[in-house]
């Protein structure tokens, strides 16, 4: 990228991304990092369990931040997508096969343990195949790296000789942070058995920095001597992930708020080893309906799997880039309305072509990777979709195509694949969570004589009537005519009444959607259900 399409520093996007671009900036100068070398962008998983949410999070994030940078420098990147493979199974997870056999192999590192599927070498190498399949399918750019790989092919080596030589201040750093029993035996340095495999931590008995080992002393009173190197040794959790920095020059990386304490712990030490600690965001943690932190062993939460089963990925996307400082809810109500945050931001970075600093702060921007599709957006909202399966008890997506088709006969879904695509997942959010909570309410007398004022006038349109503007203003000057005040009661009347909720769309585009004639009826009939009512408590 040429200078003069750079951004200037002192006028940056107003979105968070260019914020942290801006921190990485400074740190990769503060480095003086050679023009052409990439800065290392880096995120971490534990192959123990399957990838998450939270990791679809933090590796769009990342990349957003190294979107970002790349649009304010000019210079490259690299996101290093790090298993911690070499990690001991301290439990067996609920959710895979063969716990049984898991159990015998506990204390294990993940790369040394029989894959429960029975698909790959070991448990590591499944769960790694399908982290990389899950970030292959959101089309994110990574390099992956195996701590197992790191660790035996020497990569580490350098730097766990220099963990060795700084061993006691590394000690001095952590042990106030531990209890009196682990404070005792404290050491970074997590040797292999040599004959059971399993992650020993013990007291270290001594320390050769130049001999590159450790001495040390098994349960059963037997003394080794491990080289810390090629494998045969890893690091405690905060020592390792400062280890890496150290070791690889990492100079971003984002972490959640239950890491606070980690982050500052592992910035100490990877400054004891003489490196500088990467800049970073502390990211909020996910709440679920009832504002209890989310848990994969409660299961309290939503997957991604379900995500996608409601909406598309990029109001998944939309969900993630909001306001990542803030603790939020996440549960099955809160996707439409990302999904309708996406869609209206992509029609507004349309109307900001010529205004490029508006353009950058945009959402879209960032979830399309710069690159906003014509097909990318919709011509009408989820929500609204939503309201017309509701009012059509739609079953399929042919219901709401007929709909569709009336009210725009160019629409299709060659023509609007987004469109496609959110009808597809109207009808199964529709099926799951609208349908199962509907409940109509009977309007009272000033409702139902709106209401028939409404059909009648209606009625009286001629043709096909489709205009939404005109069909607005008609609802707002009835809702006026009888006297509601505020107005927001008259619409709040049609969505209780007519669609069995709390909240609705803009009636007049839902009455061009969904049709003068059908509006009538969907009125008529909620009058004959209030009339039924009324009768049935008389005769009670």
């Amino acid at each position: 990228m040429s200078d003069q399409n750079r951004l200037d520093p002192a006028s940056l996007p107003k979105a968070w991304p260019f914020e942290e671009a801006a921190k990485l900036a400074a740190h990769v100068e503060r480095k003086a990092l050679p023009a052409d070398a990439p800065a290392l962008l880096e995120t971490g998983y534990g192959p123990s369990g399957l990838p998450h949410i939270g990791t679809f999070g933090e590796v769009a994030r990342t990349s957003w931040v190294r979107q970002a940078y790349t649009r304010l420098t000019g210079r490259p990147t690299r996101l290093l997508a790090f298993s911690d493979d070499m990690d001991a199974l301290r439990k067996v997870p609920d959710n895979v096969p063969n716990g049984d056999m898991l159990r015998q192999h506990l204390g294990k590192p993940l790369s040394r343990i029989p894959d429960p599927f029975g698909t790959h070498e070991s448990f590591a190498a499944h769960n790694n195949a399908r982290l990389r399949s899950f970030l292959d399918g959101f089309g994110f750019e990574y390099e992956f790296a195996s701590s197992t790989e790191y660790y035996a092919s020497g990569r580490f080596d350098a730097a766990l000789r220099r963990v060795l030589e700084v061993h006691d201040e590394i000690v001095a750093v952590i042990a106030p942070t531990l209890g009196p029993d682990r404070r005792a035996t404290y050491s970074p340095v997590l040797p292999i058995h040599p004959r059971t495999g399993l992650v020993m931590q013990v007291r270290m008995d001594g320390i050769d920095p130049v001999a590159g080992t450790v001495r040390w002393t098994d349960e059963d009173g037997e003394t080794f001597e491990t080289p810390v190197t090629g494998g045969h040794a890893k690091m405690q959790w905060k020592a390792d992930w400062a280890m890496r920095w150290f070791a690889l020059g990492v100079d971003y990386e984002m972490s959640g708020k239950d890491l606070i304490d980690s982050v500052k712990l592992s910035g100490k030490i990877c400054r004891i080893l003489g490196g500088e600690a990467p800049a970073g965001l502390t990211y909020e943690l996910f709440l679920d309906e009832n504002g209890q932190k989310i848990s994969k062993s409660k299961g309290n939460g939503i997957s991604v799997e379900e995500w996608l089963r409601y909406a598309p990925a990029e109001s998944l996307g939309q969900y993630m880039f909001n306001a990542p400082q803030r603790a939020k809810r996440l549960f099955f109500d809160v996707i439409p309305k990302a999904a309708d945050e996406y869609l209206a931001n992509v029609a507004r970075a349309r109307a900001q072509e010529a205004d490029e600093s508006a353009l950058l702060a945009n959402p879209a921007w960032f979830i399309h990777a710069g690159r906003i599709d014509d097909r990318a957006g919709s011509p009408l909202t989820f929500a609204m979709l939503l309201n017309l399966a509701s009012a059509a008890n739609a079953d399929t997506p042919d219901v709401l195509w007929r709909f569709i088709h009336r009210y725009d006969a160019a629409a299709s879904p060659e023509t609007c694949p987004m469109l496609a695509r959110l009808v597809d997942h109207a009808i199964v959010y529709y099926a799951d969570f609208v349908r199962p909570s509907k409940t109509y309410r009977e309007p009272d007398a000033r409702e139902r004589a709106a209401l028939a004022d409404l059909a009648e006038t209606l009625r009286g349109l001629e043709g096909d009537a489709t205009d939404p503007d005109m069909l607005q203003n008609l609802v707002f000057e009835i809702g006026k005519r009888h006297g509601f005040e505020p107005l927001r009661s008259w619409f709040g009347c049609l969505y209780e009444v007519l669609l069995g909720q709390k909240e609705g769309p803009r009636f007049g585009i839902f009455i061009g959607l969904y049709g003068v004639a059908e509006t009538v009826a969907l009125i008529e009939a909620a009058l004959l259900r209030a009339v039924a009512g009324t009768a049935s408590v008389a005769a009670g």
